[in-house]
């Protein structure tokens, strides 16, 4: 039986919206490497579930998401086949890839540090787990295309992730709305990832292309 997680809360709406989105950013890349239909949806199941995946493993926390409820799963196939039928429409693909990208980051990331934090973990691994909540997804999707992961290439990334978290976790303990403060990281942390890549805000680079005497 197919059922619902709670919905007590506007995190598990946006949890279906970021999962569509890092599965539609999926489907864009898997269409550079040429993947049939299966593979697409494939990769875009893994991107929009992986983090989670991981996350719920190190944590203990069973049965998994997508095992308790298959929904997500079927978000994350639906997400792909419509990329397939809209991405000839889409006009900015990189740009598009970018926005949906950054969207699945903060919502996971919230979620994973939701997640950690109902199972008593300490503030450190609550970031932790929001953290890899929200970048493993990409990184599986970056590796399974042949592409170096935009975590380790591109702006800020998962510095965005640790800031959002912080931020959110920060409302844990205190009388605060919910729905309110959700929103409000959410969009704190969208508007820092695209501030970051418009203005192609980076960690400073290791460059070693010397040799040792």
């Amino acid at each position: 039986m197919w059922t619902l997680p709670p919905t007590d809360s506007v995190l598990h709406v946006l949890s279906f919206i970021a999962v569509a989105a890092q599965s539609m950013t999926a489907a864009l890349a898997a269409g550079k490497r040429s993947m049939d239909w299966a593979g697409v949806c494939m990769l875009g199941a893994i991107t929009a579930l992986g983090g989670g995946t991981i996350r719920d493993v190190l944590l203990g926390h069973y049965p998994l998401l997508w095992v308790a409820h298959p929904i997500y799963l079927a978000i994350a196939g639906a997400a792909a086949l419509v990329t397939i039928a809209l991405a000839r429409l889409v006009v900015r693909l990189n740009l598009a890839f970018l926005v949906l990208d950054a969207i699945g980051l903060v919502v996971f990331t919230m979620a994973g540090c939701d997640v950690a934090s109902q199972s008593g973990a300490s503030l450190p691994i609550v970031i932790v787990c929001g953290m890899i909540t929200g970048c493993a997804g990409g990184v599986l999707r970056d590796i399974l295309c042949n592409e170096v992961p935009l975590l380790f290439r591109s702006e800020l990334y998962a510095s965005v992730s640790v800031v959002t978290g912080l931020f959110y976790v920060t409302a844990f303990g205190l009388e605060l709305n919910d729905t309110l403060w959700t929103v409000l990281t959410f969009a704190v942390g969208l508007t820092f990832r695209l501030l970051a890549i418009r203005y192609k805000w980076e960690m400073p680079k290791f460059v070693f292309g010397g040799e040792q005497r």
